[in-house]
């Protein structure tokens, strides 16, 4: 690890500078009388994810016995129920594992398909022949791909758990039957999506009760998802896949619960019982790259997360970065040319012949790294790379990218860790902040709208577009839930939502952590940018300060908001002492927590 003398520029200051870019300081917490922590340091395991009741009921899993698989699935039940907007049983995500006694990293592939009925022109209004306008496309059957999330939990409950899912399920069952207070992102979101609920009866009845967004401080209770959780652990997750439960997202799914006084043309999906009823959530390998003598592991396709991050980090493996500014100059020009590849390249490898192998070598990297110019950033956007396998100087370069690809900015992420060393990084998600928008009537739960995260038309101008939708295909997503072993040991699990943004909030925090030497809680509060070829977003704390001028210096040109991201991370010392790390202010701020915390 290298350390650089103006590391505190960023860091030090760090929480202070978001709050003065207008982030609010964390609330306190959901449960009656606690408050969210940011930072825990103990023993016996670990949970870090946005809010307090979700890591309570983690914590909860690891002192009765339960390791941090079992953790997982309890803490994400229980966000599908306090973070129901961001996550739940309907959607979907990716489940990275570390098991401690084979020392093995494995994924679960936990992401939504198309219809079997889908084809590349699903959202193309075939009245005009042009794509659906994006929100028309999301507020609609259309957008609803088979859930993913609740056969996810139960595989790796059967593969890594040691408790069944009836028995992780009861802390969120709990706290959907007796409430939880409101806090300002959970009222906020209500209230960004007040129009697209008011559309649907169910939606609106549950979330905007009297018209209104429940009001901060309130108790908010939900009986239909308490109901709901308990049949499927009294019945298992086939009654989603196939039986009475599924039948009734079908309906909710073809026939969407329209208000009678909605104007907007709300239009009907095709997703059928044979849709899920055939799902399966896969293992799949994970990505693998060296990194200052560090194995990064992440998430393969039909994520972009692993092998964008990984992209980013063979180049700058190849930089010459010999100062704060430097590395810095380096990871925005790195995340532009692996944006670049990854829109040219990535898709779900089970239709795509994905040239993964070749994205993660550092030959590929060196190629990539040539191009950046130490003293100025590079016109935006840039070319795609050739991964062929042949590589000799700069390389050759693509034709450049045309359009616009839709990734959206809701998910959550949750770390988990036991006593035995096993380890968990998990990222979940409904797509944008609510979803579709459609609850599934009487069962209290949000439908995704993960099928806007296919390309509408073709954006690779005359090369083929990896990200078409298709029949059973699951669209591309850049979740990165990523664990990082040192001498072949845990040293770091991390993961952020954000939409394409995650891919930078991981990688910038692992540069924070490694490259410039910060400390995990200072790496994860540091003020972030995220390059993505075609734009680069900053917080407003990363552009004023000495670093971020001095990039302006250099060229570049960053476009400013309030936040991006929001992480959970765990860092592994000596003798099972785990550091729990959430966000200090983003997202109202997140919750750490150890099994037995010391001072």
């Amino acid at each position: 690890m290298r350390t650089f003398k103006t590391r505190a520029i960023v860091a030090g200051a760090a929480v202070l500078a978001l709050t003065g870019a207008g982030i609010a300081p964390a609330a306190a917490g959901t449960s009656h009388g606690d408050a969210k922590v940011p930072v825990a340091k103990g023993y016996g395991g670990a949970v870090s994810t946005v809010d307090l009741d979700a890591t309570k009921a983690g914590i909860e899993v690891l002192r009765k016995g339960g390791n941090a698989v079992d953790a997982a699935v309890a803490a994400a039940a229980t966000l599908g129920v306090t973070e129901p907007f961001s996550a739940g049983i309907g959607g979907g995500g990716f489940f990275v594992y570390y098991n401690a006694r084979s020392g093995k990293v494995s994924t679960i592939d936990g992401r939504e398909t198309a219809p079997r009925s889908a084809t590349d022109q699903l959202f193309v209004d075939p009245a005009t022949g042009l794509p659906l306008a994006f929100n028309d496309a999301r507020g609609s059957g259309l957008s609803v791909g088979t859930p993913g999330t609740p056969l996810t939990w139960q595989r790796a409950l059967d593969k890594w758990g040691t408790w069944s899912l009836r028995k992780a399920l009861k802390p969120a069952i709990k706290v959907a039957d007796k409430g939880f207070l409101v806090d300002a992102t959970f009222a906020s979101q209500v209230n960004e999506n007040k129009a697209l609920f008011g559309d649907f009866v169910p939606t609106r009845e549950l979330y905007l009760p009297g018209g209104s967004a429940p009001a901060v401080g309130s108790v908010f209770t939900n009986p239909d998802m308490a109901d709901t959780y308990q049949q499927i652990a009294d019945r298992g997750v086939r009654t989603i896949y196939g039986g009475q439960l599924g039948k009734e997202i079908v309906e909710a799914v073809q026939h969407p619960p329209v208000a009678p006084e909605t104007t907007r043309n709300v239009r009907a999906g095709d997703l059928s019982i044979r849709d899920l009823a055939n799902y399966k959530a896969p293992l799949r390998e994970p990505t693998r790259v060296r990194y200052h003598g560090l194995d990064v592991f992440s998430m393969g396709p039909p994520s972009s997360g692993g092998s964008t991050v990984g992209e980013i980090l063979n180049i700058l493996e190849a930089s010459d970065t010999p100062d704060e500014t430097s590395v810095l100059h380096a990871y925005i020009e790195a995340a532009s040319l692996a944006f670049a590849d990854r829109n040219r390249y990535v898709g779900d490898s089970d239709f795509v012949d994905v040239p993964l192998r070749q994205l993660l070598s550092q030959g590929f990297a060196d190629e990539r790294a040539c191009l950046i110019d130490p003293a100025r950033a590079l016109p935006k956007p840039l070319a795609p790379g050739v991964p062929d396998g042949r590589y000799s100087g700069c390389g050759q370069q693509a034709a450049k990218e045309t359009g616009k690809q839709n990734d959206g900015q809701s998910t959550t992420h949750l770390t988990t860790s036991d006593r035995w060393g096993n380890v968990v990084s998990y990222t979940l998600t409904i797509e944008a902040t609510g979803g579709s928008g459609i609850v599934v009537p009487g069962r209290g739960f949000l439908l995704n709208n993960e099928l806007t995260d296919f390309n509408f038309t073709p954006t690779q101008g005359d090369a083929f577009d990896p990200n078409l939708p298709g029949p059973n295909k699951r669209p591309r997503s850049s979740m990165s839930p990523t664990i990082v072993l040192k001498n072949g040991k845990p040293f770091v699990a991390l993961g952020s939502p954000g939409g394409a943004t995650i891919i930078g909030t991981v990688s910038q925090t692992l540069v924070n952590r490694v490259d410039l030497d910060m400390t995990l809680p200072e790496a994860l509060a540091a003020p972030r940018v995220s390059a993505r070829n075609a734009v680069t977003q900053a917080e407003p704390a990363f552009i004023a300060s000495p670093v971020g001028q001095a990039l302006v210096a250099k060229q570049h040109v960053f476009s400013s908001v309030a936040e991006i991201g929001a992480a959970t991370a765990i860092e592994f010392g000596r003798h099972g002492f785990v550091t729990s790390v959430a966000e200090p202010t983003r997202r109202g701020g997140g919750s750490a927590m150890v099994a037995w915390p010391v001072k």
